[in-house]
């Protein structure tokens, strides 16, 4: 398993670099992605740091690629994507890259400043022209009003403005919104009080706003008053309703003359807009082409001078100090790249990389694949590993979908979930190549899809086993039960509801009373026997069944859990907590769950008679209360059954102070021990020496590391940092669990006392917890029987030629709810609950889940945004 079982052994390493040779080294290692940095400079302002100048030059090329996408996307064109990942381009090669990028922002918001002035003049000679349409078909019929023949409109202007027939009415024209016109009419109608009368016509085309690109519908309106006063009234009402008006000839012939000259602009700016757009959609085109490219060399060039500012810089030396986690196991690899990068750069001093040791508690690394980072990732999600600590991500590949399936057994439902992880997994290089981040959900659906096949697949096994498809059994071995045995009369069928099989009868069970371990003859080879699917007392039995087999595998679990415990003991040599804890937790859950585990599986071999079983729950009660078990009250299961009982809860009470006493009391020994052996060095010499020069311990730390950079010789075993310049990152980086001897002895003491009772309750709360494998399997199996009997059977229990036909529309029915229901709903609850028994029930026994994950600098989780940039 490797470092999936453990996580990756880590190193704390510093490097030295030259100024010329510190952006290649670090984009090789950006590429490699095995390095993560620590920040040297903690309390330095972001906006003092060296190369900051730098990353704002990155900022505004990106902000620049930014427009250009956007301006893609408002014509839609896609981005062209040939999977080609280009180096981190050398820092002189920026400088063309900004020219480029700056001219092509240049050239757009040119073009678009061009076409939106040509579409803000089209739209104008474009509403000019429905005007000037509209106008004359307004002019037709008001033409009565303005002529010398005034005898019929003239009359009812008179009545509509209460003045003289013979007075001359004005008007002005323009275009409004739509959906602004019913306001525009009742404030028009207040304002002049029912002096104006306005006529509208919407106009058919849809036209496009210059500014936004939004499509809006207008109409045209033409509004006849009489005098200035309301002139000036009607021009205002028309400027805060952002009303365009438009100048209107009062004469026919004026009005066609214009109309003319407007079609014939229109014309030439519409082959105007045609160029201008040809020759916008040709530049996105090209950018199209390589702005993928672009995003990926900018991002890297930002994400190496971001991490160029975590360095201390040497100006004297003309030197950048880093400090990073890696594996131990990669360490030839990192210093192959740096030997690359030094190459690339020119430089004639060679990067170095040296160890450094350290007390710090190093990151978490586990190294992951496709198959194997859902699985990492349910686990990370409760909490980080501890450094070195026992991954449960390897058993939890199995145990996850195993206890699913058996919250989820059915066979018909497990083959529909198996299909479609396999239609993942078998495009999954289709879907990785769509790189669609619109659904979260989607993503998370796809990145489990191993996890979906694993929990298909064993869904199938318990579905198996419980002979359940649709809710429905098949018979494939052949059922051990034999109906004619009995001898059933005619009328007893008849008028019985139902009958109740004898198992003692002869003929009726198979191979009863042949000798089959308790004499019970032979049962159904695999599972669960299909008669069962038809018995009135099919929930009484399995409940019986699955309720015991949840406690069994919940005991198996835990005591997993308690297994991995000891080797997390054993390999950080905690002998200690072997005895004072680790051996009495096994007792003790032996002794409670593991006897119930026991005398379950006793009962189940050996027990033959159905009527005088014993009630494992009382005599499980009894065992506490010393009550000695008897036949009278149906506790009695085996010989000397009361003394292996009363040994049972002696151990119990014995494990108690154990876990309780033990620990604490060792490291009370401990530590009077020490006291006693180092007190008479607290007043020796070198206490002495100290308090006369109280800088003593840092001159001879500094003696002991310093080196000599003008030679350049260094020592192999001499840090290349000053052990000052570390320190300021003590506090970015997790420190280790402080040691138990140094806690006070009164917190030790408080932790014991909370871990012990913890245990000992989580005992009995995480064994009854494992019981939900029991109940949501009932639920399951119920739910789906319900939804086959009151939708499929409908169908199935008609006669032709209506079966048939009912049959199949009500088949779209019972799959949609089958879907919708049973697999996407019940399915998320049954992962719920899986995933609650392992991180409680499962994970509580061994694994702390302290540690912090190891994040690399890596070019790859940049691009894809996994990780701030």
């Amino acid at each position: 398993m490797g470092s999936l079982f453990r996580s990756e052994q880590m190193c704390l390493a510093q490097l030295y670099l030259q100024s010329e040779a510190a952006f290649a080294c670090v984009s090789k290692l950006g590429e490699l992605g095995l390095v993560s940095f620590t920040d040297l400079n903690p309390n330095v302002n972001a906006f003092q740091r060296k190369f900051v100048n730098d990353v704002r030059r990155c900022d505004e090329m990106e902000r620049k690629l930014r427009f250009l996408e956007r301006e893609l996307k408002k014509d839609q064109i896609g981005v062209y994507d040939n999977g080609d990942n280009p180096p981190a381009p050398a820092p002189r090669e920026m400088i063309e890259l900004e020219a480029k990028f700056e001219k092509l922002e240049n050239d757009m918001k040119e073009i678009n400043t061009n076409q939106e002035a040509l579409k803000k003049n089209f739209l104008e000679l474009t509403e000019m022209k429905q005007i000037l349409m509209k106008a004359q078909h307004f002019f037709e019929e008001t033409l009565p009003f303005n002529d010398d023949d005034t005898q019929g409109g003239a009359s009812e202007y008179a009545r509509l403005l209460d003045e003289q027939p013979e007075s001359k009415l004005g008007f002005v024209a323009g275009v409004i919104l739509r959906s602004k016109l019913p306001s525009f009419e009742r404030v028009l109608w207040r304002a002049c009080r029912g002096n104006v009368f306005l006529r509208h016509a919407e106009i058919e085309m849809a036209l496009e706003d210059p500014v936004t690109g939004d499509v809006v519908n207008k109409s045209v309106f033409i509004i006849f008053f009489q005098g200035d006063q309301l002139r000036n009234r009607v021009q205002k009402i028309c400027e805060g309703l952002h009303a365009t008006l438009y100048p209107c000839p009062d004469t026919s012939n004026e009005r066609r003359e214009i109309a003319i000259g407007v079609m014939t602009r229109i014309e030439d700016l519409q082959a105007v807009l045609n160029q201008t757009e040809d020759h916008r959609h040709l530049v996105l085109t090209q950018v199209a082409l390589n702005i993928r490219v672009w995003f990926i060399k900018v991002r890297k060039i930002k994400a190496i001078y971001h991490t160029l500012n975590l360095f201390n810089v040497n100006i004297a030396e003309k030197c950048l100090i880093a400090q990073c986690w890696c594996p131990t196991n990669d360490l030839g690899k990192i210093q192959d790249a740096l030997r690359y990068g030094t190459e690339v750069s020119g430089s004639s001093v060679a990067s170095i990389l040296q160890q450094v040791t350290t007390e710090e508690q190093p990151p978490t690394y586990n190294r992951t694949n496709m198959f194997t980072e859902s699985f990492q990732g349910i686990i990370d999600a409760f909490g980080v590993s501890t450094y070195q600590e026992v991954n449960p991500a390897p058993f939890t590949i199995i145990t996850f979908p195993f206890l699913f399936a058996v919250m989820f057994g059915d066979f018909g439902h497990g083959l529909l979930m198996l299909v479609f992880g396999l239609v993942l997994v078998i495009r999954e290089k289709f879907y990785l190549a769509q790189k669609s981040a619109d659904s979260e959900i989607w993503d998370m659906i796809f990145g489990g899809r191993y996890m979906i096949l694993f929990m298909g697949f064993f869904s199938m096994y318990t579905g198996f086993l419980y002979n359940e498809c649709f809710s429905r059994s098949f018979n494939v071995f052949g059922s051990s039960w034999n109906v004619s045995a009995m001898n059933f009369d005619a009328v007893t069928l008849g008028n019985a509801s139902a009958l109740d099989l004898d198992p003692v009868t002869p003929g009726v069970y198979r191979g009863y009373p042949d000798n089959y371990i308790n004499g019970s003859g032979y049962p159904y080879p695999y599972g669960m026997d299909p008669i069962w699917q038809s018995a009135e007392n099919k929930i009484t039995f399995q409940n019986s069944y699955k309720m015991k087999s949840s406690i069994v595998l919940g005991f198996a679990q835990m005591l997993f859990g308690l297994t991995l415990a000891l080797y997390n003991h054993i390999y950080f040599k905690d002998r200690l907590s072997i005895i004072c804890e680790w051996i009495p937790q096994m007792i003790f859950i032996w002794c409670i769950v593991g006897y119930l585990c026991v005398i379950i599986l006793f009962k189940w071999i050996t027990w033959k008679d159905p009527a005088s079983a014993p009630s494992l729950l009382i005599g499980l009660i009894n065992m506490f209360m010393f009550t000695a078990p008897s036949k009278a009250d149906g506790t009695f299961l085996y010989t000397g059954q009361s003394t292996v009982q009363i040994f049972v809860v002696l151990m119990i009470v014995f494990c108690l102070p154990w876990m309780l006493l033990a620990k604490p009391a060792v490291i009370y020994y401990r530590r009077r021990q020490k006291a006693n052996r180092y007190a008479p060095l607290k007043s020796d010499s070198s206490t002495t020496r100290g308090l006369e020069n109280p800088n003593f311990a840092e001159d001879v730390g500094k003696s002991q590391r310093n080196y000599n950079l003008a030679g350049g010789e260094m020592a192999d075993d001499v840090p290349i940092i000053e052990q000052d310049q570390l320190d300021v990152e003590s506090n970015s980086i997790q420190q280790t669990e402080p040691d138990p001897d140094e806690k006070d002895f009164s917190e030790i003491m408080i932790l014991q006392i909370i871990h012990t009772i913890e245990f000992s309750l989580n005992c009995i709360s995480h064994t009854a917890s494992y019981l939900r494998l029991w109940a949501l399997s009932l639920a399951h199996s119920e739910l789906s029987e319900v939804l086959w009997t009151m939708v499929m059977h409908i169908g199935l229990s008609m006669a032709p030629p209506a079966g048939p036909i009912v049959t199949y529309a009500v088949f779209w029915f019972f799959a949609v709810l089958t879907v919708g229901i049973l697999l996407v709903m019940e399915g998320l609850s049954a992962f719920l609950h899986a995933l609650r028994l392992h991180w409680v029930e499962f994970q509580s026994k061994f694994y702390k889940g302290q540690g912090y994950a190891f994040l690399p600098f890596s070019f790859e989780s940049i691009i894809q945004g996994r990780v701030d940039e």
